[in-house]
């Protein structure tokens, strides 16, 4: 895999816009940011896949959903749900990828714990082993892909943040 260096052509965001990262990266709270900026909708993915009783809608039903909010001309689209990258890099026009160390995200999960979100509908008690995993394998399982992905949909803006000091100055100075 070859590893870009953050790409960041200047201080611009498109209309349509995924934002991905390892759980606990802070996607949601830089999406909500976003479009306090740019007005765009936005669509977190966890609350399309996930019911308030912590059981999940049919994949059929989710890639409906997820087809007819890429039909839209304006949007921010936040969530991992690595099935579905292929198609939402080749809908959007700009790629957000906050690619933060393992410990950065394992941080963000432990801050969240009795927090209300905007982007899930319930309140998580305790650390959920499975999203621990996830972060744990992200950088070998997701990562590489997503660096594929930007590679081979290199003519889309691709905006990749190491740090979460540099996404707060990205957005500071987006105006």
């Amino acid at each position: 895999m070859m590893e870009k260096e953050e790409r960041q052509a200047g201080v611009a965001a498109g209309t349509r816009i995924i934002i991905l990262g390892a759980p606990g990266s802070g996607k949601s709270t830089f999406a909500s940011a976003l479009q306090g900026k740019t007005g765009l909708p936005l669509y977190h993915l966890d609350n399309i896949w996930w019911k308030a009783d912590r059981t999940y809608i049919s994949r059929a039903e989710f890639d409906r959903r997820l087809c007819e909010i890429l039909q839209g001309e304006r949007w921010i689209i936040d969530g991992n749900y690595s099935r579905t990258y292929e198609m939402r890099f080749a809908a959007c026009n700009t790629i957000i990828f906050l690619d933060y160390s393992e410990e950065v995200c394992l941080r963000g999960i432990a801050e969240r714990i009795g927090k209300s979100r905007k982007d899930l509908p319930w309140i998580e008690t305790e650390p959920d082993p499975e999203l621990v995993e996830l972060v744990k394998n992200y950088r070998v399982e997701n990562r590489p892909e997503v660096y594929r992905l930007i590679e081979k949909y290199e003519g889309k803006q691709a905006v990749i943040f190491k740090t979460r000091e540099q996404s707060e100055k990205w957005l500071a100075d987006l105006g």
